[in-house]
């Protein structure tokens, strides 16, 4: 069971990073028990699927095992390449195999002629889920200043008194890939990795280097940086956003003063939140929310992460000045839905407060909180998660920077909230055989909805950064922004 509760809901949804798209996709577990096929949810083909025991501490190999989940998209072609397409999933949190149909139908040209497998990280989906089941039935009619969240971390732990979260890291989440290429007698793999899941990409070609043909890093997050404080960034793809309506005209005279609502919204939901009658975007039964500066803002720092939301974002924004908050909780509803179904709250737990939050130093707080949208809000509530999640430091040497000669595609988004391009950029100078591509006007992992997707079924086939042709991403241009409620300016 993923995270359940509406508190968790609304929580992660402030503070995470995830890939642009999300689609659910849950196997048939009766089918895995008598054959390896397999179907999933949203995907009406059969996959290869099947479970490989490693042990939870590699250290104690004797010691306590569980069961890593994959699942194989055949290649539609009979005489496939034998180098697949592993899938790396972001978060950190996601299940990869839940994210069967939306992969398939981005790298369908990849298809052509590779299997593309899909393994759920140690944590997530089928993998000894780290889910979060906490019931707290008022916490979305109480205001930010009152959710404790180290208490919600602390209860999520206590489900799990027979599990090491401590070995639920990114360096044993790739000590289990390597088993399962073992066990499919894989020699090498293609790596796609988006957001999070670009870091296991980089430690992956660090950790086993022999195992990998070619990497694609999309939505780069080297281990030099910490995930976590994303409040400069979000800061500067808003001003970016600002900026973009600035430049069209139906847009500045729409909204000539859009930067002066969004302050005036949060000063007046600052001096008395509003609680706003809605429907559970999941269940449609009737809910109450209570709008505060935090849930409004968290709100619109995810709807920059792609450029269809990110449209919305203008017209909303001045809604909310007049009281009219119909479009952010459509907006809610659309950016919570695919995080619930998506994220493993307490593996992302794992993963972020051993690798990265012990590295958020007083200064990076202080310097990522220095902005006028959201302010420290993110970082901070991953300092107060972490304080109940209880977990030891990642070696010092985690964050030193990955040296690879291997072919690599480094993508980034101008508009991108969480990873901007100087992310991959830091990258990239260890990274002699890569490749930056940089998309104008596309937001968070560019595969997802730019042509990106065909640049990377590029490079696969060549195994090379040099030629590929990148010019289809240059030529994108800024979309215009919804007007009103009727979708004019589109």
């Amino acid at each position: 069971m993923r995270t359940s509760s509406r508190f968790a809901l609304f929580l992660i949804t402030t503070v995470l990073s995830l890939l642009s798209e999300t689609a659910v996709a849950e196997t048939d577990e009766k089918q895995l028990d008598t054959d390896p096929g397999c179907f999933v949810k949203g995907f009406s083909e059969r996959l290869n699927c099947g479970f490989v025991t490693v042990p939870e501490n590699y250290e104690q190999p004797e010691a306590k095992q569980i069961e890593i989940h994959y699942a194989v998209i055949p290649s539609i072609q009979e005489n496939s390449q034998p180098d697949p397409l592993l899938i790396l999933a972001g978060g950190p949190g996601q299940a990869a195999t839940e994210l069967t149909p939306m992969i398939a139908r981005i790298f369908a040209d990849v298809r052509k002629q590779r299997d593309i497998v899909l393994i759920d990280q140690r944590g997530t989906g089928k993998s000894n889920p780290l889910s979060c089941d906490v019931n707290r039935p008022d916490e979305l009619v109480r205001s930010d200043d009152e959710q404790a969240l180290d208490e919600v971390a602390a209860e999520c732990l206590a489900q799990y008194p027979d599990v090491d979260v401590t070995q639920y890291n990114t360096p044993n989440a790739i000590r289990d890939f390597e088993r399962v290429r073992e066990t499919l007698n894989i020699a090498q793999w293609n790596l796609y990795g988006g957001s999070y899941g670009s870091r296991v990409g980089l430690k992956y070609l660090q950790q086993a280097p022999e195992a990998v043909r070619t990497a694609t890093l999309d939505a780069v997050a080297p281990p030099q940086v910490v995930i976590g404080p994303f409040g400069f960034n979000g800061s500067l793809a808003f001003d970016n956003m600002l900026q973009d309506c600035q430049q069209q005209k139906p847009c500045v005279q729409r909204f000539p003063n859009l930067k002066q609502q969004y302050n005036q919204v949060m000063e007046s939901l600052a001096q008395e939140s509003v609680l706003l009658d809605t429907e559970d975007p999941l269940s449609a039964e009737p809910i109450k929310i209570r709008l505060t500066p935090g849930r409004f803002s968290s709100v619109v720092r995810l709807a920059l992460y792609n450029p269809a939301t990110r449209q919305l974002l203008p017209y909303a924004i001045s809604e909310a000045k007049t009281s009219n908050y119909k479009p952010i909780l459509g907006l809610m509803g659309g950016t919570t839905t695919a995080v619930q179904n998506s994220i493993y709250l307490g593996l992302m737990l794992s993963v972020v407060c051993r690798e990265d939050l012990p590295r958020a130093t007083e200064s990076l707080l202080q310097q990522d909180a220095n902005n006028e949208f959201i302010g420290g809000k993110t970082a901070q509530a991953f300092v107060d998660l972490c304080k109940g999640w209880q977990t030891t430091p990642a070696p010092a040497d985690f964050a030193e920077p990955v040296t690879s000669e291997k072919p690599i595609l480094l993508l980034s988004g101008t508009q991108d909230p969480v990873t901007p391009p100087r992310w991959a950029d830091i990258a990239a100078r260890t990274l002699p055989n890569s490749l930056h591509v940089i998309a104008p006007y596309a937001g968070h992992t560019i595969a997802g909805h730019t042509c990106a997707n065909k640049i990377v079924a590029q490079f696969v086939r060549s195994g090379s950064v040099k030629a590929l042709d990148t010019q289809c991403v240059k030529q994108r241009k800024l979309a215009p922004f919804v007007l009103n409620a009727n979708g004019e300016g589109l």
